[in-house]
């Protein structure tokens, strides 16, 4: 059976959906600012088609990037670090929790106006159907997690302690504030910056659901590698990305 092209309503070209998409969620841009960055490549679109190519096609990339991800990398040896921020949306503030591996990588994302232990126990839930159990489970003082945790039977696997969370905390070392200091830069909180935040609870979850999958992609550890290996590695995450839902 023929696989549908994804692609096939659209009138503008695959390649500049892709691009204007990456240049979006992988960057703290606006919508303004990828129409400008376009025009000087001589491509004329308005931000609204950025934003709809975002809305339509955004979620697909990042779905077919978790899928080779989960496929490649599922294992039960995985250490998991949970943790949780806040988000404020038209004054209320939210709670985003997320999973983070012991690369760094974000695997899941959940967005709830809750802390409790109904919440956690979603979120693992959600977790774990799609990469596993994973070995051990690093979490920092919250209840609501042990709670979850003893219900689905891995109160075993949890670990607690002041520094050992560090791996989650550190990919968004900011406070719910309003200005960020220049020290401040957390991947998200840069990008919630650029969006003048958010509106909506569900924009929020879609959001950081793509941004989580197309960070990771692209996220090539600079610093640990030498420059040789860091160029192959970038050419091989683009040339991965082009090749996104292809027919």
């Amino acid at each position: 059976m023929t696989k549908p092209d994804p692609f096939s309503y659209f009138k503008t070209s695959r390649e500049i959906i892709r691009l204007a998409v990456m240049m979006y969620v992988r960057f703290p841009l606006s919508l303004r600012n990828v129409e400008d960055l376009l025009q000087e490549r001589d491509i004329d679109v308005s931000h609204e088609a950025v934003r709809y190519w975002w809305h339509r096609s955004g979620p697909m990339f990042a779905a077919e990037i978790q899928k080779r991800r989960i496929a490649g990398m599922k294992s039960s040896r995985w250490r998991w670090h949970l943790d949780e921020m806040f988000v404020k949306i038209n004054g209320e503030r939210l709670c985003l929790l997320r999973a983070v591996d012991h690369e760094g990588e974000v695997l899941e994302s959940f967005v709830t106006k809750t802390r409790n232990k109904t919440a956690a126990l979603k979120f693992l839930k959600k977790a774990m159907r799609k990469h596993g159990r994973p070995e051990v489970i690093v979490t920092d003082l919250l209840r609501s997690y042990g709670a979850a945790l003893t219900e689905i039977g891995a109160a075993d696997r949890q670990e607690t302690g002041r520094w050992l969370n560090n791996r989650a905390e550190n990919w968004h070392p900011l406070p719910d504030s309003g200005l960020l200091a220049n020290h401040e830069k957390g991947p998200f909180r840069r990008r919630e910056r650029a969006m003048l935040r958010f509106r909506r609870m569900r924009s929020l979850q879609k959001f950081v659901a793509v941004h989580a999958s197309v960070y990771n992609h692209f996220n090539q550890e600079r610093s640990l590698s030498s420059r040789t290996n860091f160029k192959l590695n970038r050419a091989a995450a683009l040339a991965e990305w082009r090749g996104l839902c292809a027919v």
